[in-house]
């Protein structure tokens, strides 16, 4: 076999340079996503509604109609670990889901396994001020790309200005205007 490098040394360059740049575009947004300054767990605990949403999956925007509000109940555990159980409202039922978020080293950043997509991912809480709101980014990993950014609050209605500050976020990540919504009422 011949090694394509060798055949053409300038594709094979061109592409080692693609890789790396990849990769400092990476490294960089891995650098640029900071948690909460002085995450406060136990601040963070208790009930939340997810009022927002930007997801980045294609198949995503055809249901993107179907998502309601959902509530979900953050629980502390004694070893840093968050319990998660999450309410969403079907049309036909409501579902009830469990996650374990594992604390990591750096505070407002957690990782969990994925039963759905069978793999690790990791969620940053961004921004909260702990009593109205918060923004939290859920990705594969620290070094790839965003998969979900979510806004919750305290009760199912949240100000304009907090929506807006939201959208405004998810669009600077990246995240297709028509992938961000403010879901109904469930």
């Amino acid at each position: 076999h011949i090694h394509l490098a060798a055949l053409c040394p300038i594709t094979a360059m061109k592409t080692t340079m693609l890789s790396v740049a990849m990769v400092m575009i990476c490294v960089t947004m891995a650098h640029s996503l900071k948690p909460q300054k002085d995450f406060n767990l136990e601040k963070f605990a208790g009930k939340w509604y997810r009022v927002g949403l930007a997801y980045d999956s294609p198949g995503f925007i055809p249901l993107r109609d179907k998502v309601k509000i959902s509530m979900g109940v953050i629980t502390t555990l004694p070893s840093g670990n968050v319990n998660l159980t999450m309410w969403e409202a079907l049309s036909v039922a409501c579902i009830r889901k469990f996650y374990q978020y594992n604390k990591t080293s750096v505070p407002g950043q957690f990782i969990y396994f994925s039963t759905r997509h069978r793999m690790v991912k990791d969620i940053t809480v961004v921004d909260t001020n702990y009593t109205e709101y918060a923004v939290v980014l859920k990705c594969k990993n620290f070094h790839r790309e965003y998969t979900q950014a979510a806004l919750y609050s305290r009760s199912p209605r949240t100000k304009v200005q907090v929506l807006q500050k939201f959208k405004a976020f998810a669009l600077s990540r990246g995240f297709p205007r028509a992938s961000i919504l403010t879901p109904p009422p469930a």
